[in-house]
């Protein structure tokens, strides 16, 4: 809990920190919104704390038992089809996505988390063949950005945004861990050893698979109006406890909904195939308890204050200050957000041991963090410019792609699932809300100019990854030719191959040709 409790507070103090300075500073908000800010990200803390540690004490160890369980059934057709389903019900609970859906006035919330759902559950299914067929990643990828590439020029203008950013938010806390732990059990199906990178590009194709599913929705739907959003007006202390509680039985209920159908799923495994003993079962239900009991604080404290806040803030910035301003917000706020975040420590420990230190975490952070910054300030020029999300995201992945065939394929892989590290709980909770009420300050469309921020967000660790996977590739072949023996050591050891006893008199065939053909292999061996 106390673990849980540092990394959730690492994650928002830099935001706290952040809008306090420009609250005394060039943007000064109303006193009691502040209130109801610090409140609220008191209570953040808190959510994310024990939905945290609910995740791993019951969602990963469920993801773990019930792809070990499908694997057991080793039919294929049945497989694919409760992985499908599985990829619905898990895409359903997530909280970022809910966030994001209820941040788009004109289409139904249901309507936008039931196509990336269905993006979700097909890129799993597509994940799980791919494992299973061997199909290099690089392959899927590059004709899955080429098909979203094409649909971006025919979907609507309005929706393009939001289909880039639903990627992002997709990939979030509850999806990430649940599908890698899946993951585990669906690659055992192999009878050959997997492969380590068979560990990753699950959460890749389930990033590109609801940007195309939406992509396609945004051929039959258009948002309408401006954000869903409001500022409170608030006087009181009471004012603030009245809005929380009134809201905390939606969420209460919103909650219950998106996690029986998983829980359901469980449930059936476990009385058909899993058959646990009662002391999993109970740590397993209390873990589902802090997941629950997370997830409401987590969307209350979003939805009443944190986002609301954000949004009050973007719009003041922009009134009081010029978009260059604007523009170094931004990527102060991506600097430090990402380089907070307790995924990207895992990440970050991650390359540099399966580089064996070739490329250290202290870089790897730096890296990420300029990365993050870089793209968050590309957002809010795009919201002060109102340039397409286009002109980023296809050059970004032309060359994020075009990396993956001079890049070890471990790297490919470990990058493109990067993307759902560095877009986490705070991108699509308060520098989205920042971006859409610095756009609507300034009177721009907010679906084509503040949308895409947290697509830009996934973009930039794709690309970092790649670059640091072709440093550790060129530091590899430097350190091989540098160890590479030369022609006169040769020499040197083949004199050295036989004995004196075998120096007068040696057979043919005899044994110091074995020997010296070991020597060659060890040298080639330590080459190598």
């Amino acid at each position: 809990m106390l673990a849980k409790l540092k990394e959730s507070s690492f994650s928002v103090i830099p935001i706290i920190i952040l809008v306090m300075i420009l609250n005394y500073t060039i943007a000064p908000i109303p006193s009691w919104n502040i209130v109801l800010f610090l409140v609220s990200a008191f209570v953040l803390i808190m959510g994310i704390t024990l939905f945290n540690l609910g995740v791993d004490i019951s969602l990963i160890p469920i993801g773990k038992h019930i792809g070990s369980a499908l694997v057991r059934t080793r039919k294929l057709p049945l497989i694919v089809i409760l992985t499908f389903f599985i990829g619905v019900f898990i895409t359903m609970a997530e909280p970022d996505l809910i966030v994001m859906a209820g941040q788009i006035s004109g289409v139904p919330d249901s309507v936008i988390i039931i196509s990336v759902s269905l993006g979700v559950s097909l890129a799993l299914v597509g994940a799980f063949l791919r494992i299973l067929f061997q199909v290099p990643l690089s392959f899927i990828l590059i004709g899955c950005y080429i098909l979203a590439f094409i649909l971006s020029f025919f979907t609507g203008r309005d929706f393009l945004s939001i289909a880039w950013e639903s990627g992002g938010v997709t990939t979030g806390p509850i999806m990430v861990p649940f599908v890698m732990a899946l993951g585990l059990g669906l690659a055992s199906v192999r009878a050959d050893k997997t492969s380590e990178e068979d560990n990753f590009g699950l959460v890749s194709l389930c990033l590109i698979g609801p940007i195309i599913t939406v992509l396609i929705l945004g051929m039959f739907f258009n948002p309408s109006g401006g954000s869903a959003m409001t500022v409170p007006n608030l006087q009181s202390v009471s004012d603030i406890a009245l809005l929380f509680g009134s809201n905390i039985f939606e969420y209460i209920r919103q909650v219950a909904v998106a996690l029986f159908p998983m829980i359901l799923t469980f449930a059936v495994f476990q009385v058909i195939r899993i058959r646990l003993k009662l002391k999993d079962i109970l740590k397993i239900s209390v873990g589902t308890i802090y997941t629950y009991i997370g997830l409401v604080l987590f969307l209350l404290s979003v939805n009443v204050g944190f986002m609301p806040v954000g949004y009050q803030l973007g719009g003041i910035l922009y009134e009081n200050n010029s978009g260059i301003i604007l523009i170094l917000v931004g990527m102060v706020t991506g600097y430090f957000v990402v380089s907070a975040e307790p995924a990207v420590f895992v990440l970050k420990r991650q390359v540099e041991e399966v580089t064996s230190g070739a490329v250290s975490a202290r870089a790897m952070g730096i890296g990420l963090s300029v990365g993050v910054a870089a793209s968050v300030g590309l957002a809010m020029l795009r919201v002060v410019t109102g340039l397409s999300l286009l002109y980023f995201v296809i050059p970004g992945y032309v060359f994020a792609l075009l990396l993956t065939f001079v890049v070890p394929h471990l790297f490919t892989s470990i990058a493109f699932d990067s993307g759902a590290v560095a877009s986490g709980p705070l991108a699509a909770t308060f520098m989205l809300p920042l971006a859409i009420g610095a756009a609507e300050a300034k009177g721009g469309n907010i679906f084509t100019d503040a949308f895409g921020i947290v697509s830009l967000v996934a973009l930039t660790p794709v690309i970092t990854l790649q670059i640091f996977g072709l440093i550790y590739s060129i530091k590899s072949r430097l350190v091989k030719k540098a160890m590479v023996v030369p022609e006169s050591d040769d020499i040197i050891l083949e004199l050295d191959y036989s004995s004196p006893e075998q120096e007068d008199e040696e057979p043919a065939g005899s044994s110091s040709e074995g020997v010296k053909d070991n020597a060659d292999a060890s040298i080639d061996k330590a080459a190598n």
